[in-house]
């Protein structure tokens, strides 16, 4: 049955294949937990306990039990936990509507209290400096034509993809050149649950784009299709998750003013929150994040609000001199 509901999660759902295999993974952990204290699951060669046997297992009591382990024994996190059983909330869901459970126990079973954490952010002065010294890959693109030039080239232009449109990692490895319309300035972006959304591009990406395209189409021996991938490693093959990772990592790295997290997801993060401090509304945010409610980008709010008592404190006059009086 779990099989059943992977497969519908991946076909219907259109979830990542990763987002599908750590659902794979919460269930079977979950189904050892379960056998281990059922015998009648013991005796199953395939360990598989869910047909025939999901409303004896699958109790309020027992998910509770399995919160406990996950939290003293596993030593997860309150928010992994809470990522845990939000999965298994939705295969008994998922088994209500087939009919093999009357309602969902997970639904009864609190989650552990978590402290909301706010998203971490580069400045824009650091980004700003990151850009000035590597604009010379730009500026200067004839000047440079050397092959050796390419992925300096590449990995710029992956930050700029990044911070500029605040796209995912994902989402970044599976554009294509028909993702892009350099004409209308936009980029067509497939997110979460298979969404599209129109991103637009700002007219010093554009141009980077189109010079990186110009480098290689000169080293390909035919003209790319339309779903032939936007950005190509210098072997020639498609992006994949390990090289973004290490790119963002290798890039950022001793840029002043960034110590914390090097990743494509803080990227993100940066570009909503500098929207946000601009004066953008949250709505438009979200659409251009392509968040699924407007739940998931009021979290911006909260570093807006930080940054607004920081400049407060540094520029009041009282806050400066310290006043605990009005005169």
């Amino acid at each position: 049955m779990s099989d059943k509901y992977l497969k519908y999660l991946a076909s219907v759902r259109r979830y990542s294949p990763r987002t599908v295999e750590i659902y794979r993974g919460v269930l079977e952990e979950l189904e050892r937990f379960l056998g281990s204290g059922c015998a009648s699951a013991r005796n199953d060669k395939e360990g598989h306990i869910w047909e025939g046997m999901a409303s004896e297992v699958l109790t309020r009591n027992a998910l509770r039990g399995y919160e406990v382990y996950l939290l003293d024994e596993r030593k997860l996190d309150a928010r992994t936990v809470g990522q845990h059983l939000s999965v298994v909330s939705g295969f008994c869901r998922f088994l209500v509507k087939e009919g093999v459970l009357e309602s969902n126990p997970a639904a009864t079973v609190s989650r552990p209290k978590t402290s909301r954490r706010l998203p971490e952010f580069y400045r824009e002065e650091s980004m700003e400096s990151y850009f000035n010294s590597t604009e010379y890959l730009v500026s200067e693109y004839e000047s440079f034509s050397d092959s050796k030039y390419y992925e300096p080239r590449l990995k710029r232009l992956i930050i700029s993809m990044l911070y500029s449109t605040g796209i995912r990692r994902s989402e970044l490895i599976s554009l294509t050149r028909g993702s892009l319309d350099l004409s209308r300035g936009v980029l067509h972006v497939r997110g979460k649950g298979d969404k599209m959304r129109e991103i637009p591009l700002i007219p010093s990406l554009s141009k980077e784009i189109s010079l990186y395209l110009q480098s290689v189409d000169k080293m390909l021996p035919a003209a790319p299709e339309a779903d032939a991938p936007l950005l190509l490693t210098p072997r020639g093959g498609k992006l994949y998750p390990v090289y973004v990772d290490r790119t963002v990592k290798g890039e950022l790295e001793g840029v002043e003013g960034i110590t914390g997290r090097r990743s494509p997801h803080v990227l993100r993060h940066s570009l909503a929150t500098g929207l946000l401090g601009e004066g953008t509304d949250l709505n438009s945010i979200k659409e251009l994040l392509g968040h699924s409610s407007l739940a998931a980008t009021q979290v911006y709010t909260h570093s807006s609000i930080e940054r607004l008592k920081q400049t407060y404190n540094n520029a009041h006059p009282r806050a400066k001199n310290g006043s605990n009086h009005g005169d």
